[in-house]
């Protein structure tokens, strides 16, 4: 009977009758022979690998030389510790380091895995042959399998635990520097020709085109107002890269040949809180601009409310949030006055200026809006005429007072 050459299950009533420490004093023998051999069994091992099936043994990032080194090192490995010279762990240097330079050539896990194994096969081939040779009582010989396969996967377990330790180092690695290179985005660096280009190979988004910035803010759980987004775009084969940024999630979304109409409406099933887009702007370069405008848009929206708002939306309110001073001066300014009513006619003169306006200075209209007669309308505009000092009709007078109103309602709301 032999030893399984891929499991090591030996019989035990083959090595029960062997004196003690008989079957270890036989395997250290043995293997310290098999050390004049390993550039031989490194060879046979290369043999295997490339006459076994493709699949598991794709080595095409690695250069041949450094796969025999790797192998050599291996074997040399496993035979220093089955001979004595080295201690057994679980820590091993050697299969940690090959494991390590595996993981950063980008050689599968279980491709170095079954390297291991067929490493282990070899050894136990090389080491039944320098048996037949010396004449070594076969029963003893098998007790030598149970120990090289526990080696074998000592030596699995450093490769494996030293290989994705590697792996999430170069994780950390990237998402750091995507996190820099988006940030680098955002400050406006991507007008450096350059720059762009290499930042949208690695990011995998175009260059040039139309672009979108949407921001969301931070909602109470800690979370932020839009989740899944990413995932929701991908399905609509919009590619796009998110960032979270102090309290704020900052998405870059490639529209190409999307419209922005379907990839916002894809974001508003999903928002949570407070968002905000951008106008379309065009290309990398304009992106740090197009994340102010689309924070500038954010601060349009009253505190507590669940929407995506997008900049075209809220011009007039963008433009008093750039500037809170000539806001309040403008609020003061046009319906000073007003304000300083009782709350009962203040609020009923604000409602029908606002449904005015609204209406295309249309007294008709704003009176079937406001359920009144025209000629309630018709006094109300004059009472705000005279609390004004200037007359109702006119552009200037339309865009201020309509800006006044748009003031009032940020005030109201905490903006």
């Amino acid at each position: 009977m032999v030893a399984d050459p891929f499991t090591g299950d030996v019989p035990g009533e083959l090595t029960h009758n062997l004196p003690d420490g008989r079957a270890e004093q036989i395997t250290r023998s043995l293997a310290e022979k098999c050390l004049d051999d390993v550039p031989g069994l490194a060879q046979r091992l290369m043999d295997a690998i490339f006459t076994d099936n493709p699949e598991w043994t794709d080595y095409r990032p690695v250069p041949r030389e450094d796969l025999w080194e790797g192998c050599a090192n291996y074997l040399a490995r496993a035979l220093h510790v089955l001979s004595g010279r080295v201690p057994r762990g679980e820590d091993d240097s050697v299969a940690a380091a090959i494991g390590r330079r595996r993981a950063e050539q980008g050689v599968p896990l279980e491709v170095m895995l079954r390297t291991f194994r067929l490493g282990g096969r070899i050894l136990w081939e090389a080491l039944v042959e320098r048996a037949h040779a010396d004449k070594v009582d076969p029963d003893a010989v098998l007790g030598a399998a149970t120990t090289m396969w526990t080696v074998i996967d000592a030596l699995s377990s450093a490769l494996s635990t030293s290989y994705r330790n590697t792996e999430l180092e170069q994780l950390r690695s990237d998402d750091q520097r995507r996190h820099a290179l988006v940030e680098d985005l955002l400050g406006g660096r991507a007008r450096d020709t350059a720059f762009a280009q290499r930042t949208a190979k690695e990011l995998d988004l175009p260059t040039s085109g139309p672009y979108v910035v949407v921001v969301a803010e931070m909602v109470p759980d800690g979370s932020f107002a839009l989740r899944g987004q990413q995932a929701a775009l991908a399905a609509l084969h919009i590619r796009s890269v998110w960032q979270v940024r102090a309290d704020t999630l900052v998405g870059l979304i490639a529209l190409e040949q999307h419209d922005e109409s379907s990839a916002l409406a894809a974001l508003r099933q999903l928002v949570r809180g407070r968002a905000a887009a951008s106008p379309v702007v065009s290309g990398l370069a304009e992106a740090g601009m197009a994340h102010e405008l689309a924070l500038t848009a954010l601060g349009t929206s009253p505190p507590g409310s669940v929407e995506l708002v997008s900049l075209q939306q809220r011009y007039p309110e963008a433009l008093l949030v750039q500037s809170p001073d000539l806001a309040r001066r403008l609020l003061d300014d046009q319906f000073g006055e007003i304000l300083a009513l009782q709350p009962k006619e203040r609020d009923m003169l604000l409602e029908t200026l606002a449904a005015w306006l609204e209406e295309n200075c249309s007294t008709a209209n704003a009176a079937v809006r406001l359920h009144c007669h025209r000629n309630t309308v018709l006094n109300r505009l004059h009472r705000i005429t005279t609390l004004i000092g200037r007359p109702l009709h006119g552009r200037d007078s339309y865009v201020a007072l309509s800006l006044a109103l748009s003031a009032l309602r940020m005030r109201t709301s905490g903006l």
